[in-house]
């Protein structure tokens, strides 16, 4: 396991999903490769990583007005996207590093999931992966109306579990997720160097 400390004062945990918990993020990308190119718009990898933590919906307006690319339903492109993924689900592994902490500290203090994923994409990645009951409240993209790097998300997390926001630790593998958690006034953990990616 990775050592970790827990720091004084924490009063919960709140893990992101996608690239936390979960390695998803190849999945997604050949899910995003293959609704996107039906209209050429353009995703380069490193943008791709660079956008995590945002809602699908919100990333297709921006590369599409990057693109000048006029898009007329975006929910049906949001639809083909996450339907996409979940064809690659089985291809879903864990992060075994950030799953470890989870698994330490679950029932011992209150956990929550906060993803600017779906709600029914994170309770399927959460359930491939058999960790879905360990988690005390789980907020999604549904959820909030601001997202990432907003503390939205995150806020919402805390008020679920009953706990003050200076008593969280946020567990985020991307910038803006870390600085919703800076926002929101909790401690961030970036994991990042656990899984070997920078």
């Amino acid at each position: 396991m990775t050592h970790w400390n827990l720091p004084a004062g924490t009063h919960a945990l709140i893990f992101d999903c996608d690239g936390t918990l979960a390695d998803t993020m190849p999945a997604h990308y050949k899910a995003w490769l293959a609704m996107l190119g039906k209209y050429g718009i353009p995703f380069p990898e490193t943008r791709f990583y660079a956008m995590g933590g945002m809602p699908t919906a919100q990333i297709i307006r921006v590369l599409a007005a990057d693109a000048g690319v006029a898009v007329s339903d975006v929910g049906a492109m949001v639809q083909e996207k996450e339907q996409g993924f979940l064809k690659h689900l089985d291809a879903v592994t864990l992060i075994e590093p950030v799953v470890n902490i989870a698994a330490a500290y679950r029932g011992k203090l209150p956990i929550a999931v906060a993803s600017g994923g779906y709600r029914d994409t994170i309770t399927r990645t959460l359930d491939r992966l058999s960790i879905r009951s360990w988690f005390d409240a789980m907020v999604t993209a549904e959820d909030t109306p601001r997202h990432k790097p907003e503390p939205d998300v995150f806020l919402e997390a805390a008020r679920r579990l009953g706990v003050a926001a200076a008593g969280c630790v946020v567990f985020e593998d991307t910038d803006i997720g870390l600085e919703a958690a800076r926002r929101a006034g909790m401690v961030d953990v970036d994991v990042r160097p656990w899984r070997g990616k920078g």
